[in-house]
């Protein structure tokens, strides 16, 4: 076994990966760009290099850079993780050829599969079911478009060297063709280094189905159990889970035996996935994954394993640990992923410094995290920052498992997704696993109503602001505070979109009653009925409050973070906005006609010109943020006046992009 290991990835699965080799006692080399020279897995490693400044081209996808770190820190052996350069086979070949030990298959499986063009001709080859379209070498958009439309609609168009599901476009109609073809060969080549793009039929709504298999270089192939992976957001999986619910046993047994038949036929070495598409009779073939997924820990939870110690073992030339027949699979385990994005706000990304992260624990709960309270999330990468995954003996327990934990993580300082995938979880079209890849396209806007607003959870965020008040100076605090009479504090807190107003009552410098009123959005206008609340035996410590509320007594956890307050009362968490704070988005201000981004990113793509004259909804720029593409739509019709930004240059949050002159001022 080798004795120090560079990890040529970040975040949470260098953190993951970390926590392996530790414990096999392998000294670690974390990699760094100048965005995460603090992060979370350069403190946890024995040693750390920086490769580069933040984008990823310049980091953490250049290869000389990280051979260099590895023969500078002394590293025998380096793991890719996933993403980035981990299904790279030049990586593989260069660490190779500097005498390194790659982590992973070799680069001719690699170039085997990782090409998804490559790997359908040979699967389609040796008889597994692949579904049809176009994975030749012409790859000019005109012909592409030509060869989409023979293959008929629906369709859809991916990167050939992808994975994670980025850059990959369903085409409906044949005027989404052109711009899904030139939006997916942008982020090809920006997040893979490689903008070959492959056409395939669309199976409107299939099940993801996935097998893990384990190969050494001896000779041993065996499978570890499927997944299903069939939740997902624009091709990004979301929640999996092992082993597939509801697949009849002989399709089950002989879906596994393609998929070790797929890793036999080209030499794998390592781990790997085989992905299928499942419609309810036939499963066909749809790409190979030569690397570690994101959801193998739901592998290692039903198998008991450490894929990454068979990883590492497997690389150092040992053979697998077991043989098939050794192989013992129990219970059920489901993943979620947790990350920094808005479901209540069309999951705009999310990237700044997380105030605070507070992750489950529990007995079945386990948590990969790639951030601490305290982290920077930066807007230059993906928006991954912990999984976390349940076991239990049977599935619907495992459901309830996840659900609770993922309501009761707390994160702060970032906008994050945990309490939309509980709702997905405790859904009854998921306990009952009637779910198909089309479940948050057809019932996405079931799962991302608003939140309620409990009257105790108002009440007690205004008792936060009334102690903080009167711990600061009880005689100026403007709390209604005097040491006999009575008094009153009046608030008003908003959250997605609606406005309440408190008042509470004040005896003797306590809080006596609450008055909660609810109010125009926008406005300070009474629209309801006030319903009045006795409170008594209130407190308030630095982090949790407590009342007794008519005849509820509640407790909530609570931060101060700016101008707002989160509370998190039993499952339920609200940011609410004091005062008169304003959510943003992506808006125009009609008076200037300024269109203006919410968060950081890097222009990729301008499609209209100064003087152009453009139609209402009309795509006029493309803003690539967090791995994911946004489109700056025209508010309503008019011409471009200004243009304040180029193609590939980087924009600030909050930044004016283009200017609009409304049509009747176009002349």
């Amino acid at each position: 076994m080798f004795k120090r290991l560079l990890i040529a990835n970040r975040a949470e699965i260098a953190c993951r990966i970390l926590r392996t080799a530790r414990r096999m006692g392998i000294a670690t080399v974390a990699v760094y760009s100048d965005a995460d020279a603090e992060a979370r897995h350069v403190r946890l490693a024995d040693q750390a290099v920086r490769i580069g400044p933040p984008p990823a081209a310049q980091s953490y996808l250049d290869i000389e850079a990280i051979v260099a770190a590895a023969r500078a820190s002394g590293a025998e052996a380096v793991h890719p993780g996933y993403g980035f350069l981990s299904e790279n086979a030049r990586f593989a070949a260069a660490c190779r050829e500097a005498g390194l030990i790659f982590v992973g298959p070799p680069p001719e499986a690699i170039e085997a599969m990782g090409s998804k063009s490559l790997a359908k001709a040979r699967v389609r080859a040796a008889g597994i079911p692949v579904l049809p379209g176009y994975e030749g070498e012409r790859q000019d958009l005109e012909y592409l478009e030509a060869r989409a439309l023979e293959a008929g609609l629906p369709l859809i168009v991916k990167p050939a060297a992808g994975g994670g599901g980025k850059g990959m476009y369903v085409v409906r109609a044949r005027e989404e063709l052109r711009a899904a073809l030139g939006a997916a060969r942008r982020l090809a080549e920006s997040s893979f280094g490689d903008g070959t793009l492959l056409i395939e039929r669309f199976v409107a709504e299939p099940r993801h189905i996935e097998v893990q298999v384990f190969a050494d270089a001896r000779g041993g192939c065996i499978h570890l159990g499927d997944r299903d992976c069939s939740v997902q957001r624009r091709h990004q999986k979301l929640i999996e889970e092992a082993p597939a619910p509801g697949l009849p046993d002989g399709l089950r047994e002989r879906l596994r035996a393609a998929a070790v038949e797929v890793a036999r036929g080209i030499g794998y070495r390592g781990a790997g996935t085989v992905e299928f598409l499942f419609d309810g009779s036939e499963f066909y073939f749809l790409e190979m994954n030569t690397r570690l997924q994101v959801e193998h820990t739901v592998t290692e939870a039903v198998s008991g394993l450490d894929l990454v110690e068979w990883q590492l073992r497997v690389a150092a030339g040992e053979p697998l640990p077991l043989t098939q027949q050794q192989v013992r699979l129990r219970g059920h385990a489901i993943e979620a992923r947790v990350c920094a994005e808005d479901p209540w706000r069309q999951f705009l990304p999310s990237a700044g410094r997380v105030v605070l992260a507070e992750w489950p624990q529990g007995e079945g709960v386990r948590v990969d995290a790639g951030f601490d309270g305290g982290d920077t999330v930066p807007a230059v990468y993906d928006s991954l920052l912990a999984k976390v995954i349940a076991w239990a003996p049977e599935r619907t327990q495992a459901a309830g498992v996840l659900a609770s934990a993922l309501e009761h993580t707390r994160v702060a300082g970032v906008r994050t997704n945990e309490r939309w995938l509980a709702r997905i979880v405790r859904s009854e079209v998921f306990l009952e696993a009637r779910h198909s890849v089309a479940l948050l396209e057809q019932r996405g806007a079931e799962f991302s109503a608003p939140e309620a607003l409990p009257d105790a959870m108002l009440v007690l965020a205004a008792l936060t602001l009334f102690e903080a008040g009167r711990t600061a100076n009880p005689w100026s605090a403007g709390d209604g505070f005097s040491p006999s009479l009575p008094g009153a504090l009046e608030v008003t807190l908003r959250a997605g979109g609606a406005a309440r107003r408190i008042t509470l009552a004040c005896e003797g410098g306590a809080p006596s009653a609450a008055l909660i009123e609810e109010l125009e959005a926008d406005a300070p206008k009474v629209k309801g009925e006030a319903r009045r609340l006795a409170l008594s035996e209130t407190h308030c410590s630095t982090d949790t409050v407590e009342a007794q509320i008519d005849t509820l007594r509640a407790r909530a956890r609570f931060l101060r973070e700016g101008g707002s307050v989160h509370v998190w009362l039993g499952a339920a968490h609200q940011q609410l906005e004091i005062d008169d704070a304003r959510e943003r988005s992506f808006t125009a201000a009609h008076a200037t006609g300024g269109l203006t981004t919410p968060l950081p990113g890097v222009v990729a793509a301008v499609n209209v010109e100064i003087g152009q004259t453009v139609r209402s909804g009309e795509t006029l720029m493309v803003i690539e943020a967090m791995k994911m593409e946004h489109g700056i739509s025209a508010p309503f019709a008019g011409r471009v006046t200004h243009i304040h930004f180029t193609l590939g240059e980087r924009v600030p949050e909050g930044s004016e992009l283009l200017t609009l002159s409304p049509a009747d001022d176009a002349s």
